[in-house]
């Protein structure tokens, strides 16, 4: 669908001005191939009820509308909203908050925060079956998230009431973020055989858990942060402190605070609109992993 390339807002407004272009757009990406099939049993011998703008399969019986099985199943939220919520977190940077989401679609904060949630649930690939592991040149490191905790250590390094993060950036520009309990050697190289291929050169700085990487991979190297040594030759993390410097500009800029409980997802949306940087479909594959994506409950995030 080339009018879903290279989204802007004038075009979203110009395409998705009315519920029926929106529910048009998502019937053609839910059966690109024109022909609606049964999702419970997939047998496109199908009848439609227009009284009860449903079909019903011929095979099994089953009766399902267009959102049946999606995130989009019994919202009460206009699929133009839905639409306009995806476009705002796919272009914006640093994040939209959820207020601000609130703010622009006219509805409430909670309303706007389990939008959004639902959003960067289907942003998350890990159980994608094509995730590639990284390869070529891989800058691995770890950060800390978090506020400081009044009489608890206020020094810039202090990890009283932080979260650690771990990354992995390629050079050919891909990234593999993800909450860890700590930075043991275990822990890490956990994170990084998940992630990154055995033949790949890797580059980190000289923290204690990753000096046996070269055991694993084809090349390990390393920069020296303690004496001040940032570059040495090609050899430097300045890819992942990018992803780092993203991550934290987004949290003090936009979001202001965010819980560990959640930090998972906004992690996955930040990896998401990262990877997809250059592409220029990248809204309407957001589109397209709603439809796939399962549904996550106001009660669940809350719990």
């Amino acid at each position: 669908m080339s009018d879903l390339a290279n989204m802007s807002l004038a075009k979203l407004i110009q395409h998705f001005s009315d519920e029926d272009k929106c529910r048009e757009t998502l019937k053609n990406l839910r059966w690109p191939g024109g022909e609606v099939c049964c999702p419970r049993c997939g047998d496109c011998s199908i009848s439609w009820i227009s009284t009860r703008e449903q079909w019903d399969c011929n095979g099994c019986r089953y009766r399902f509308s267009l959102t049946s099985g999606t995130i989009f199943d019994n919202t009460k939220i206009p699929l133009w909203k839905w639409f306009v919520a995806a476009y705002l977190m796919v272009e914006s940077k640093k994040g939209i908050s959820a207020a601000q989401v609130g703010r622009t679609l006219d509805v409430s904060y909670p309303t706007a925060w389990h939008l959004c949630h639902r959003i960067r649930e289907a942003m998350d690939d890990d159980d994608d079956l094509h995730r590639a592991l990284l390869g070529g040149i891989v800058e691995i490191d770890e950060t800390w998230v978090g506020g400081h905790q009044a009489g608890k250590g206020m020094g810039p390094y202090s990890t009283t009431n932080k979260t650690i993060v771990v990354g992995a950036v390629s050079r050919n520009g891909k990234a593999r973020l993800e909450v860890v309990e700590d930075r043991k050697r275990r822990t890490l190289y956990g994170f990084i055989r998940r992630n990154v291929s055995p033949d790949s050169t890797v580059y980190t700085d000289d923290f204690t858990s990753y000096r046996t990487l070269g055991q694993h991979f084809a090349r390990h190297e390393t920069v020296h942060h303690q004496v001040k040594e940032w570059v040495h030759g090609d050899i430097h993390t300045n890819g992942v402190e990018n992803v780092w410097s993203l991550l934290k500009r987004s949290i003090m800029g936009t979001f202001h605070k965010i819980s560990t409980k959640h930090l998972d997802r906004y992690l996955d949306e930040l990896e998401y609109r990262f990877n997809n940087r250059d592409n220029p479909f990248m809204f309407r594959d957001v589109l397209v992993r709603l439809l796939d994506g399962r549904a996550l409950r106001y009660h669940d995030l809350t719990a």
